[in-house]
């Protein structure tokens, strides 16, 4: 196996990548930052068309090349298009990364069944689906693959109002690792990226006190960037990270490194 020089590590050029939930927040970060390292990027998108667009019209402004499908990544059938017209559009699928997910507040003892099974379901159903057809294309093409997930510091830490989004972290984290002893074999390396708290537009705003507790409890006194998370993916995908499959990279500014008594 030849290694790659220091410039070829973060390359992606020739590459297709796929993001899900790519139409705001961390997700549109990520898919920016994959067309930045040289990479074509399919995103998929369940309501934000608008967002998904203005993604898709930056990256196509880097000279690369991009596509919005929208998909519920809940529904087999939909991650099937999805996956379809990545392949039909851009030619290949190389790198997949599952971002989409939804993260609601509910209080354990008056939680519906409904309210569990959408976070579930987005969260959990939605990374297995995308996984077992993303990496059944990769596996088609004959070629090495990169899956990255997108987890959270709550599947380590948990948090008040979030029993049903922790549960589905925590997941995420162990079907990662049981997704790249059963890839590996097929040269697809699976890993997980598990983000702390990320800016947003109106985040201090909204959460005053949150934010304030965060940066106290913060090494790095500060929140993180949806850049921060990309370039985590990005190590994570690349061949810098060649012999690296089965991990979990904390990207919290080393917020559980806090004594929890």
């Amino acid at each position: 196996m030849s290694v790659p020089t220091p410039d070829q590590l973060l390359d992606f050029s020739g590459k297709v990548v796929l993001v899900t939930g790519g139409g705001r927040g961390i997700g549109a970060g990520l898919a920016l930052r994959f067309a930045e390292a040289g990479a074509d990027v399919a995103l998929s998108f369940f309501s934000s068309e608008a967002g998904a667009n203005q993604v898709v019209q930056s990256i196509q402004a880097l000279d690369r090349n991009a596509v919005a499908v929208q998909a519920d990544v809940r529904s087999r059938a939909d991650v099937e298009r999805l996956v379809e017209k990545t392949v039909e559009e851009l030619g290949a699928l190389d790198v997949l990364v599952n971002n989409a997910g939804v993260d609601p507040l509910a209080s354990l003892l008056e939680m519906t069944d409904e309210q569990w099974d959408e976070v579930v379901d987005t969260n959990l159903r939605g990374v297995f689906l995308c996984t077992q057809l993303g990496a059944a294309q990769m596996i088609r093409q004959g070629s090495a693959g990169s899956i990255v997930n997108i987890a959270s510091i709550e599947a380590q830490n948990p948090a008040a109002m979030h029993s049903h989004y922790d549960a589905t972290k925590a997941g995420i984290v162990m079907h990662t690792m049981a997704a790249a002893r059963e890839l590996g074999e097929h040269d697809i390396r699976v890993n997980v990226v598990s983000p702390g708290l990320i800016w947003e537009e109106g985040l201090e705003e909204a959460w005053p006190d949150g934010v304030s507790r965060y940066l106290t409890a913060a090494p790095l006194r500060r929140l993180g960037l949806p850049d921060d998370v990309g370039d985590a993916c990005l190590f994570l995908a690349s061949a810098a990270a060649r012999w690296i499959t089965g991990a979990n990279l904390v990207v919290d500014g080393g917020v559980l490194t806090s004594t929890a008594y």
